[in-house]
């Protein structure tokens, strides 16, 4: 087995929610409450990638690198209303991308219902995005070529609980179907793709506890999923069941993973000091977390 890397620091109060990587192994960072993108190159430091407010952009949630089309993906949203002020004034949720070789700007998309949050991205292999709101029932995408998005599919299955946070995380399976997890209360669905259109939404069943289920990534014949309760699990689904194993357990509200070769690195969202019940207190440093990842 591989020896462990170090931890990498992020920046100082920069709340983290969302990380991608590339196949040259640099890690990509949004920032809740300042904004913009840092990018770590392998070996290196965090550095500005997308500066705060770029493409006006506002606080960022889900990130994700598409290098077919060399794309970084950005949620942007207005979060004022938990008192996250983030740069720019402008309002609602949004899709932006930005050139991944050099961080201009690429594209703006507004999520079209007046209450949305942008949360995180899916890529097909037609280059189709797929985004999630976790206010709304929807998953919206983004066709190459397309000038605004458009609701993919629209469920009941897919709503937030009354006084729940709703739609999260988002990736394919090996299958080609997408898996979506619900953050408050914790869930995992699949929603069958057949030639680009929506079929049936499925809820899976997990075979453990599960506790605010956000970001997760494709990864071997199954997914790598965090837990803001603390925990990196494996997931395999099998039938209408989802198989979890956890690898690691004790993160600091962790909010998301990519990986890199044999690494998972694991972002620590820490939200409860940013709005929650730690707020105003010292959440400390700031960094991703490496787990190695035994052999599929």
């Amino acid at each position: 087995m591989a020896d462990l890397p170090q931890p990498i620091g992020i920046p100082d109060r920069s709340f983290p929610e969302s990380l991608t990587s590339t196949r040259d192994g640099a890690l990509y960072v949004g920032s809740l409450n300042l904004g913009g993108v840092v990018r770590i190159r392998p070996g290196g430091k965090a550095e500005p990638f997308i500066v705060p407010g770029a493409n006006a952009s506002r606080s960022v949630l889900g990130v994700l690198a598409e290098e077919a089309s060399g794309t970084l993906y950005v949620c942007s949203n207005d979060m004022t209303g938990i008192g996250i002020p983030g740069p720019s004034d402008v309002k609602g949720a949004w899709l932006k991308t930005f050139d991944l070789a050099s961080g201009a700007a690429k594209g703006s998309f507004a999520l079209p219902e007046p209450k949305s949050m942008s949360n995180d991205i899916a890529v097909g292999a037609d280059g189709t995005a797929y985004v999630t709101d976790s206010f709304t029932p929807h998953v919206y995408c983004l066709r190459p070529g397309a000038t605004a998005l458009e609701v993919f599919v629209s469920d009941p299955l897919l709503a937030p609980a009354k006084d729940g946070v709703g739609l999260d995380g988002i990736a394919f399976g090996p299958d080609g179907h997408l898996y979506v997890t619900q953050f408050i209360p914790a869930a995992l669905l699949r929603i069958e793709v057949r030639d680009g259109k929506a079929g049936p939404v499925t809820r899976l069943t997990p075979s453990q506890p599960l506790d605010r289920t956000d970001g997760f990534r494709p990864h071997g014949d199954g997914f790598l999923l965090v837990e803001g309760a603390g925990r990196l699990d494996r997931m395999i689904v099998r039938g209408d069941d989802a198989v979890i194993e956890t690898l690691q357990d004790g993160f600091a509200e962790p909010v998301g993973v990519t990986v890199v070769g044999d690494v998972a690195w694991v972002a620590e969202g820490k939200s409860s000091f940013l709005f929650g019940a730690n707020k105003g207190q010292d959440p400390g440093p700031f960094a991703l977390k490496p787990v190695i990842l035994s052999p599929m």
